[in-house]
């Protein structure tokens, strides 16, 4: 603010940076030069007239707009910029421009009811020299969700739902009328039906009500809710699919080859329902191996633009929960039209490969087969087979895996990269309480078919990616659907490069080899090592996320250049895409739509990345109520995150993840040091390293947060071991 004396008139360039401090603070009001004058101090008449001189030149240059008659107001330039909005903790947010430039940051106040990962219209402001754009939300043009989740507050007359999720902070007005029954505490779906531009909440009504907290059902569909993800069928589709004959007609028969009297047998998980691939075996004439690859044939039930279709493809994946699964498809498909259930005729798109005893692939045929499983195993049973060489078809599968061995063998020399992560499963009793923890492990017969999935998905991509069909006449490939993985980040890289260093290891490539092939030395060398699990996740963080997409880059992490997804058409959209698409082309049909394609591609992977979020957050929410009951015990753990609030600490025995707050930390002031994984006490300089042991006690387990609190043990040498 100018002290306005006569010993000191104000300078013009002060006074016009704060003038426009004033429109830019404030892009929403207009002002006449004696309000600006006012507010920034200015009360002598010579000073006010230079306001008003300013104001116009700022008119003049464009940084104003004049709406009316000596009144003012901050001009935005250029065209309107359309883009998601990315919101910070602070409730301001940055949106993220549809054309990659640079991030524009929006105030709370100028978001104007715009949530988290809303696609949004943007006025850009004006601006002086300053390094971040700043505008306002002028525009909603897509939610990314109508429907929240939470816990509702009933009072007498009114009710709100306070949401549990960050993409929104304010809670929900609810009319006592539109409460559907629901008491107060209980859990419940909301749904926003109007937001008044001038109304700090938005009133909504109950769509749902999940149950009670706590309850082990209420919490799984609640966090279904929370992603956005249905836990229900709607009741026209199930009788649309309950519609769909049993019966195999026989023109139907005899459009296809036929393996019925092949020996052929399905590896599926013991819980699994839906048995979407098979394996298929025979020694041929010419001393090849007949090796089949065969694929639920969904798309041969599934009519495009179907009522069932159009709910598969918003559902675009089946869901894995920690105690259930939501399929993509109803029931009467995913575990019994389309299901290669033993000892029944079944409907399949195959890839059929001719190999030597070495498994080099001598020729390939790729169409419509029809089916009859000899047996169903489990991996366990496979996998028992293979270790004792007895059992039923142990001729067929120790061939196979023998097979598998050397395709696999063959990948990795290629550069495929070898993660072999362990994965994490609850013991769960009959009302949905975890009881204990185990872990799974990929055993041979994971591999197995593992290898020929990968054989098929590769085969088919490259079938349409290379034109093989027209033989390699056409300029460029057919418009196609291609699971793609880029290359890593190359910053990230070299910061993991230099954490790795810390344990005698070295990501970095030696000699002729190349970033893979480092990477599976790296990894070999850590196998078995207490620090492998935390190495292999930062590994992982290092790496592109695979995608879906009609533009082919290959697949870095396979080594593949040419892949795609065929194999798993009972619980991925784009399978089903992939097979349309596949017999479009393999019956002479145009190349269709890049654009629509690609569109697609995006919704499919949008919706997977929902659902491995809502995966993680039910394995989540089983660690806190597994460890509820075990607050006060101490347990040895591994830090496995550092961030600049507290330690991210993995309990060895469990995996289950928690935090110790730095604020817990209270024998020394601790500073973040980002570059190198780690926090640092200013006066002791007692470092706590991500990968370090160190040993806990469950200080709070929050089910409501799906929140685990550690504080260090405070037995004798326990801060580190």
């Amino acid at each position: 603010m100018i002290k306005d004396k006569e010993s000191k008139r104000p300078k013009r360039a002060e006074m016009k940076a704060l003038i426009q401090d004033v429109f830019f603070n404030n892009p929403q009001k207009s002002y006449n030069y004696k309000q600006i004058a006012s507010i920034i101090g200015v009360t002598k008449k010579s000073g006010r007239q230079l306001v008003e001189v300013l104001l116009y030149e700022l008119s003049e240059s464009g940084y104003l707009g004049e709406v009316s008659t000596g009144r003012f107001k901050l001009q935005a330039r250029g065209s309107q910029i359309e883009g998601r909005v990315d919101m910070t903790a602070s409730g301001a947010a940055y949106i993220v421009p549809d054309d990659g430039g640079q991030d524009i940051f929006v105030t709370q106040a100028n978001l104007n009811n715009a949530l988290h990962g809303d696609r949004v219209r943007v006025l850009q402001y004006a601006r002086r020299k300053r390094h971040q754009m700043e505008g306002e939300v002028v525009e909603i043009i897509k939610r990314k969700r109508e429907l929240f989740v939470g816990v509702l507050d009933v009072s007498p007359n009114f009710a709100f739902l306070v949401a549990e999720n960050k993409v929104i902070n304010r809670d929900i007005f609810i009319p006592k009328d539109k409460l559907k029954g629901a008491v107060n505490g209980q859990k419940a779906v909301v749904r926003i039906v109007e937001w008044p531009a001038k109304s700090k909440n938005p009133v909504g009504e109950v769509v749902d009500v999940l149950g009670n907290v706590g309850d082990n059902e209420a919490e799984m569909h609640a966090i279904l809710a929370e992603f956005n993800l249905p836990y229900f069928y709607p009741p026209e589709v199930v009788a649309a699919a309950e519609k769909i004959p049993d019966e195999i007609p026989a023109e139907e028969i005899k459009k296809r080859r036929d393996f019925r009297n092949i020996t052929t047998f399905t590896i599926d998980p013991a819980d699994a329902k839906d048995f979407d691939d098979a394996l298929s075996l025979r020694k041929l004439d010419n001393g090849l191996w007949e090796v089949g690859v065969h694929i639920a044939d969904v798309t041969h039930y599934v009519v495009p633009d179907s009522v069932i279709d159009k709910e598969g493809y918003d559902r675009a994946t089946s869901v894995y929960l920690v105690d259930r699964v939501v399929p993509m498809l109803p029931e009467r498909l995913s575990n019994f039209l389309c299901s290669l259930r033993p000892n029944e005729d079944k409907l399949c798109f195959s890839v059929v490969f001719e190999m030597t005893d070495d498994a080099e692939v001598k020729d390939a045929w790729v169409g419509r087969t029809i089916i009859n499983s000899d047996r169903r195993f489990s991996y366990e049973e496979a996998q028992e087979v293979i270790e004792t060489g007895k059992g039923d078809f142990s001729e067929e599968i120790l061939t196979l895996n023998s097979l598998a061995k050397k395709i696999r063998e063959a990948r990795f020399r290629k550069g495929a990269i070898s993660f072999e992560r362990v994965e994490v499963k609850f013991e769960i009793d009959e009302k949905g309480k975890p009881i204990s923890v185990f872990f799974k492990e990929s055993k041979e017969a994971n591999k197995l078919i593992e290898e020929f999935m990968l054989m098929a998905n590769k085969r088919v991509a490259e079938l349409i990616g290379k034109n093989e069909l027209d033989g390699g006449k056409s300029k460029s490939a057919k418009t196609f659907v291609y699971r793609i993985h880029d290359l890593p980040d190359p910053d990230k890289f070299e910061t993991f490069s230099r954490f790795v260093r810390r344990f005698g290891l070295e990501a970095m490539p030696q000699g002729k080899e190349s970033v893979s092939q480092a990477l599976n030395r790296l990894l070999e060398n850590v196998r078995g090592k207490k620090e492998q699990n935390i190495i292999e996740t930062l590994a992982v963080r290092t790496m592109a996320k695979a995608i879906y997409s009609t533009h082919n880059i290959g697949h870095y992490g396979l080594s593949f250049k040419h892949y795609t997804h065929f194999t798993s058409p009972i619980r991925r959209y784009p399978d089903m895409m992939v097979h349309r698409l596949l017999q479009r082309y393999l019956d002479g049909g145009r190349s269709v739509s890049a654009d629509k394609y690609e569109e697609m591609c995006e919704h499919s992977s949008d919706m997977e990345q929902r659902s491995a979020e809502a995966e993680r957050a039910s394995i989540k929410y089983k660690q806190v109520e597994f460890l509820k009951d075990r607050q006060g015990q101490n347990f040895d753990g591994v830090i496995s995150g550092v961030s600049e609030w507290g330690l991210y600490v993995e309990i060895v025995e469990n995996k289950c993840e928690g935090m110790i707050p730095i604020r817990d930390l209270d024998d020394d002031f601790y500073q973040f040091d980002e570059e190198n994984y780690c926090i640092i006490g200013r006066k002791t300089r007692r470092r706590f390293q991500l990968g370090d042991p160190i040993r806990i006690k469950v200080a709070r387990a929050n089910l409501e947060k799906r929140q685990l609190d550690f504080v260090p043990a405070q037995d004798e040498d326990a801060w580190m071991r």
